[in-house]
């Protein structure tokens, strides 16, 4: 079952001053000119494929809903607001407005895309509604947890394809950015597909396997390597997988292998061993025919050393004999992207009279266009897989057989054809400040990725060149975005 309120177990005092000045001042100025309660909506997305890929694995949506769970200005984050300055000395906020704070409720309605599934720049991962003040209050937030997690939950759905059908184990604790860093990454490592971490306290949070063997450093401290060997499987019969490589290896697994018929004398089996340095392929190899021969066939070889998706699938074409993978510092930094570009836009307001307008971000760059309306994503699939998706605004649901465009090529479109299964994946998991959903656990969220992976084409999968998958905005969407920067352009 998945651990709840991880966050407020960990940081004892308010985290929601978790956000930049400038939210705040916004906020402010609405309070300020009485556009406080006007309702807007805001989505989040992401706009660039990350790791040169085809797709993200959403992750974070469950932290978002435990930060939200317990937002409110404490005491002490009022006093702080209270002596931050301007640059003439005077106080930023006046009084009334944090008293504003002191009572302040969240109310917003917020429809997401559950973890573990599989989505495609454009596309929102979460849809804000309520006040404007309340919205933007949510959205340096929102977007520091989902960002980081969905970019390690899609690194690891890479590597663990890569590896695939052995286990991958999240090694990556010493080497994360920071504390949080660490915790945040070892959630979506695993949603992602890794079988385990080493990371304890992670796995205390979040009911992760927790798995480890010992380092270069209890080899040393003995005067014998195969002292050292012998002494860890006094210590740990039933947990032996032995580090070969600490002075040389092939010699190093030798030893390895004489422990490991006294651990059998004895009534215990070896686990395997793992190799961390030089020619894993090459190693893996030599080292499988020696474990053959001395009768350990069934003991697996473990490898790390900065791994990654790219290595591992190099490493299966070479024939490496690797049964597990740990993998480290390239999976809990996203060492090649190490953000993912997600934004926060606001799409759609309300004016003075209560009548919603459409509203687009406009730029000399295609790619930061924003999409105006109140959007859902519709995936279109049929006995093949998922076939293609598109963006479409709720207040005006698509017809049976709609044509959609992709939003940076208008020679580009797909039609849904009339017979045309789908599914929408925004789905509700606040209303009115309430949570509405209810989570599921860590291993069926991990699961659902694995599964949705699945269901798209190999070529749409792949790690160089990828085939684009098809996401567009349903047609009388794209027109009225047309209409809305022509208006914009004009003025």
């Amino acid at each position: 079952m998945t651990v709840k309120h991880a966050i407020h177990g960990l940081y004892r005092d308010s985290l929601t001053l978790l956000t930049d000045l400038y939210e705040l001042t916004m906020a402010y100025g609405y309070w300020k000119r009485g556009m406080a309660e006007r309702q807007a909506v805001f989505h989040l997305n992401f706009r660039r494929k990350p790791f040169n890929g085809n797709f993200a694995v959403a992750a974070g949506l469950e932290t978002v809903l435990d930060f939200l769970d317990s937002f409110h200005y404490a005491s002490s984050d009022l006093m702080y607001l209270e002596q931050v300055k301007t640059d003439a000395g005077t106080p930023l906020f006046e009084k009334a407005f944090l008293d504003y704070l002191s009572t302040f409720s969240l109310n917003v309605s917020i429809d997401a895309v559950p973890e573990g599934t599989a989505v495609f720049p454009y596309e929102p991962i979460l849809r804000v509604q309520g006040p404007i003040l309340h919205a933007q209050l949510l959205e340096s937030p929102m977007l520091n947890i989902i960002n980081f997690q969905t970019l390690i939950a899609t690194k690891a759905a890479r590597i663990c394809w890569a590896a695939r059908p052995d286990p991958v184990v999240e090694f990556g604790m010493r080497r994360a950015q920071g504390i949080d860093g660490a915790l945040s990454a070892s959630r979506a490592a695993y949603l992602g597909g890794c079988a385990a971490t080493s990371h304890v306290l992670a796995g205390k949070l979040f009911n992760i396997p927790v798995k480890g063997t010992h380092a270069h450093s209890w080899i040393m401290a003995f005067d014998e390597e195969e002292a050292s060997f012998d002494a860890w499987a006094e210590v740990m019969p039933q947990n032996c997988i032995f580090l070969v490589d600490t002075y040389e290896t092939l010699e190093g697994v030798k030893k390895a292998i004489q422990t490991a018929k006294r651990m059998r004398a004895k009534g215990s089996e070896m686990i395997g061993v793992r190799i961390d340095s030089g020619d894993l392929a090459h190693f893996s190899m030599e080292i499988r025919k020696l474990l053959d021969s001395e009768g350990f066939p069934e003991a697996k070889i473990m490898a790390s050393n900065e791994l990654d998706e790219n290595i591992i699938n190099d490493l299966k074409h070479q024939g490496a004999n690797i049964a597990i993978w740990g993998v480290g510092t390239n999976l809990v930094t996203g060492k090649d992207q190490p953000a993912l570009d997600g934004v926060y836009k606001l799409s759609a307001i309300q004016d003075e009279k209560g009548v919603w307008q459409d509203k687009v971000k406009i730029s000399e760059q295609l790619v930061k266009v924003t999409n105006p309306g109140v959007l859902q994503v519709r995936r279109y699939y049929d006995e093949r897989g998922n076939r293609a998706d598109m963006i479409y605004d709720v207040r005006h649901p698509p017809k049976e057989g709609c044509r959609f465009i992709d939003p940076l090529d208008a020679t580009r479109s797909h039609e849904a054809g009339h017979e045309a299964q789908y599914r929408d994946l925004l789905v509700p998991v606040m209303r009115e400040g309430k949570r509405v959903y209810a989570a599921p656990s860590l291993d069926v969220i991990r699961a659902r990725a694995q599964e949705e992976l699945s269901q798209f084409h190999p070529a749409t999968r792949r790690f160089l060149y990828p085939q684009p998958y098809f996401v567009g905005l349903e047609e009388s969407l794209y027109t009225r975005k047309l209409d809305l920067i022509r208006e914009l352009k004009t003025k």
